[in-house]
């Protein structure tokens, strides 16, 4: 096997449209290339990962073999099917991308359908598909049939790529060459052997049938403001990250991509933060979208009845509820822009983070009285963790943000600890539910006041991150947004006033500026970002809330799509797509927008 090549420039990670079928996620390249998939979950291994090795990662890349051709790519609106065009002067060529899986729309099979047209004059089409099992570690053995290839490999589901196209064999997959002139049209499906193939006729109805899916979706969303697009465009990705089959959420759709170009912050996010799917919850629920909720309430509630930790829930899950697996480096691997080691699992699995019960009871809060009430047996589950909060608040921990330090007392930990008691307290008192509502009173009281006197340092005139220290966090933008602290208190607002001091650059905000054991400077947040503009919103900056909004729409890709990281000219860094980034970034839209209005005061505020 050839060595990685780390000095071959790597593809932008914002070239890319995401694509799936709510069991998995594909990235399509600007150049018509799948350069990233794992099949057939977001956690099973990946069969294309050229993003993070061009050498050897594999990819699927249907391309007019013309130069000079201007490229654009778009979503058929208001879907996740894709539209990649090649235009040039004598020919203009389509892509039509788009996934089904076997818990939708009645099909026992999970497709990535690949349809090509030439819409005007002719060109010859370049196929390449180099399937890379189980991630990148195995080269398939290659079978050529009838209108079909198959990719074998030991322990690897057996694909099938079908096409009415000679194909021919290459050293672990299969190519072709094609011309089509005006009007053809060619699907290339990937399956797995053994599944019904489609006819044409078929192939037409699932592409109509996809795309009514999605746009009948689309319409069900309240939001009608500002932003529109890039808002359904966020609540199109945070639906393609949820699980159909579980009603779980990944944090986002790869692993690997760096924080930091050539460093080694490099992370698998293919998991169900407990944080991240409880927030995605709540933005999802802003837009109307409670069928989504009940499924993540009902997967969240069964997580502690299975739990055997001394906290009752973990910070993370696999999709299917099962402990995380563990970190590993799969050497093999070049890295994008040469960033090693790549990692799959995640050792932050094992960490404390009391944060996590804040952000999970706000939404079960919620998902209560907006959705359907509470079982019975799920509020038992609720206040053994609460319960477990009240006991142990103040136990030093690794925070939000999971850096590799030494456990301390974390200012947005214990803020979240407070929403935790404050929001069961709340769903307790409207669904008059049996509580030990005066234990969990004197603990939320107990937990406001340790905030008050412990965090604030009157020498700076701020908050800060952690007991002890002198410095700031991104993580504190949360404290208006959960109603600890009103949005215009003067010492909120100079604590803003030091975020955006400290770590605001323009409307670009990292998350901290300190030493966290990792090595490397990491880019700015893009969830923190989107967050400030929120808090300025909430304190009455509405002209510099929405400056910030509009230049970070400007910052995402071309069809609308973020990472979790911004360079320090706007680049996407991270993980991609990120749903944290982009459930920010409708909660932020959705108060600026009211707030724009005049309509401040809306159900969504407690």
């Amino acid at each position: 096997m050839a060595e990685p090549n780390a000095t071959r420039p790597p593809r932008p990670i914002g070239e890319h449209g995401a694509i799936g079928n709510m069991a998995t996620i594909a990235l399509v390249a600007l150049d018509g290339t799948v350069d990233f998939l794992c099949w057939p979950d977001f956690d099973s291994p990946s069969i294309f990962a050229a993003l993070l090795d061009p050498e050897q990662g594999g990819h699927f890349t249907i391309a007019p073999e013309m130069d000079d051709m201007r490229v654009v790519q778009t979503y058929v609106p208001d879907t996740n099917v894709l539209l990649t065009q090649w235009l040039g002067e004598t020919c203009n060529v389509e892509l039509i991308d788009f996934m089904v899986g076997p818990e939708e729309l009645g099909h026992g099979a999970a497709r990535l359908v690949r349809r090509v047209r030439v819409s005007s004059g002719e060109a010859r089409i370049r196929v390449d598909c180099q399937p890379r099992f189980d991630y990148a570690r195995q080269r398939p053995e290659v079978t050529v049939g009838q209108d079909h290839v198959l990719f074998a490999a030991s322990g690897a589901p057996r694909l099938r790529l079908s096409a009415p196209v000679e194909f021919t064999a290459t050293d672990g997959g299969a190519g072709a060459s094609i011309v089509l002139r005006d009007g053809d049209v060619m699907d290339f499906v990937l399956d797995e052997d053994g599944d019904s193939a489609l006819d044409a006729g078929a192939r037409d109805a699932l592409l109509a049938e996809v795309v009514r899916r999605w746009q009948d979706w689309t319409r069900r969303s309240t939001y009608k403001g500002r932003w529109r697009e890039a808002v359904n465009r966020s609540a199109l990705v945070l639906k393609l990250m949820t699980s159909c089959r579980h009603g779980s959420m990944v944090a986002a759709a790869t692993f690997g991509l760096p924080e930091v170009l050539g460093g080694s912050r490099n992370w698998d996010y293919r998991a169900t933060w407990i944080r991240d799917a409880s927030f995605t919850v709540y933005a999802l629920m802003r837009l109307g979208y409670v069928d989504e909720a009940k499924a993540f309430t009902r997967w969240s509630a069964e997580r502690p009845k299975h739990d055997s930790t001394d906290a009752h829930l973990r910070i993370m899950y696999a999709l299917d509820g099962s402990p995380m697996g563990e970190e590993i480096e799969l050497d093999h691997l070049a890295g994008y822009a040469g960033s090693k080691p790549v990692r799959i699992g995640n050792a932050a699995a094992s960490q404390l983070q009391l944060d996590i019960f804040g952000a999970l009871l706000d939404s079960i809060y919620l998902s209560n009285k907006y959705g359907e009430a509470i079982s019975h047996a799920d509020w038992v589950g609720v206040c053994e963790v609460v319960n477990f909060v009240c006991e142990n608040w103040q136990r030093p921990d690794a925070g939000i943000w999971e850096g590799r330090e030494p456990p301390r007392e974390h200012l947005h930990s214990q803020l979240m600890c407070w929403v935790a008691v404050d929001r069961a307290v709340r769903l307790a008192s409207k669904r008059s539910l049996r509580a030990p509502f005066e234990r969990w009173i004197a603990a939320r009281n107990e937990i406001s006041r340790y905030i008050w006197d412990t965090f604030w340092n009157e020498e700076l005139g701020h908050f800060v991150r952690s007991k002890g220290s002198r410095d700031l966090d991104g993580a504190l933008l949360m404290m208006p947004l959960v109603r600890f602290i009103g949005s215009t208190d003067p010492q909120w607002l100079a604590t803003l006033d030091a975020i955006g001091d400290q770590l605001g650059d323009d409307a670009l905000v990292l998350r901290y500026d300190r030493d966290d054991g990792l090595e490397g400077q990491e880019g700015a947040f893009a969830a923190c970002s989107f967050w400030y503009v929120e808090c300025l919103a909430r304190a009455g900056r509405i002209d510099q809330a929405r400056n910030n909004m509009e230049k970070l729409l400007a910052y995402g890709n071309h069809v609308h799509l973020y990472a979790e990281e911004f360079t320090n000219q706007a680049e996407l860094l991270g993980n991609f797509p990120q749903a944290f980034t982009h459930l920010a970034l409708i909660s932020a839209a959705t108060y600026l927008d009211a707030a724009l209005d005049g309509k401040i005061e809306h159900p969504w505020q407690l």
